[in-house]
């Protein structure tokens, strides 16, 4: 098992989909109902859990699966 303080291999396309939405960070907080901070964490790789409602909000508000979302590197 890889010690906790290693970077795992999940990448949040987030950046890609709102840009291809338009739309900004501060206006998915505001739909999704959580901190812009918080949203930045995930956006930039740096969130360690994210839980289920925040992601299906993040999807409703985007139209976009999961998949679309967060993705596994090599």
């Amino acid at each position: 098992m890889p010690p906790e303080d290693e970077a795992h291999r999940v990448h949040c396309r987030l950046d890609e989909l709102l840009a291809e939405r338009g739309m900004t960070l501060t206006r998915l907080a505001e739909l999704v109902g959580v901190t812009v901070v918080n949203l930045s964490v995930l956006k930039n790789d740096r969130a360690k859990a994210i839980r289920f409602t925040t992601l299906t909000a993040i999807c409703d508000a985007l139209g976009c699966e999961v998949g679309d979302l967060l993705v596994v590197t090599e």
